[in-house]
């Protein structure tokens, strides 16, 4: 696994969070108030922008990842033992997934993400994190009452199926691994990722089969 000084990075993490905005980031939205002003812009269309690159375009990397580790045993050992070296054979690895810990869900388990800190995310796989992820009541309420919140995301699971709320950290973060649907034994990696939704990596969603014939 490539070098990450743990230390380091929580103190950075510390830092980003005592301030307000970057300056960067304050000087874009100062921009975009201009233009929307203006009449240059429409700031639905930025909106529409940003949703797209949240939730199609940024976690096709983490879509990838699941696909290969539902079709590659070999590789599928390796991510559970290691994600960071794993996903650097994809070319995925960053900063942000350096300490990056695979999580599976199984018929008597399910998994959900959340990080109570802020909204610390792997988003070299995943791409941007969605709005709802960085809500405080998102990220309270996941700990408090996670089978409250993942009935709000239309996620039903009986009784006996176990959840488990992992807390992601500057240190440590996590990717939930899916279920593969049934029915799918034929499909290729390519078709299978498609199968992928950016909420079943953080654990909002978990039957994958409702988007087997949008992949068709």
């Amino acid at each position: 696994m490539t070098d990450y000084d743990s230390a380091k990075i929580a103190a950075l993490h510390r830092e980003l969070h005592s301030h307000l905005p970057s300056d960067p980031a304050l000087r874009v939205k100062v921009l975009e108030s201009l233009l929307v002003d203006k009449g240059m812009i429409d700031r639905k269309t930025i909106d529409s922008w940003v949703e797209v690159y949240a939730e199609e375009i940024g976690p096709k990397r983490g879509a990838h990842v699941v696909a290969k580790a539902w079709t590659d045993p070999a590789f599928k050992e390796r991510l559970m033992a290691d994600a960071p070296s794993a996903i650097e054979e994809l070319g995925y690895l960053g900063v942000a997934t350096g300490h990056l810990n695979v999580v599976e869900n199984t018929d008597d388990v399910h998994n959900l993400v959340v990080c109570t800190l802020c909204s610390c995310y792997p988003f070299s796989v995943l791409g941007i994190a969605p709005n709802w992820y960085k809500t405080a009541a998102y990220r309270s309420r996941a700990v408090r009452d996670p089978r409250g919140v993942l009935d709000e995301f239309g996620v039903e699971l009986a009784d006996d199926v176990e959840v488990r709320v992992w807390d992601s950290t500057a240190e440590l973060r996590y990717l939930v691994l899916p279920q593969r649907p049934a029915g799918t034994d034929d499909m290729g990696e390519a078709d299978l990722a498609k199968l992928v939704s950016r909420n079943s990596m953080i654990g909002t969603d978990r039957d994958l089969a409702k988007y087997i014939n949008g992949a068709d």
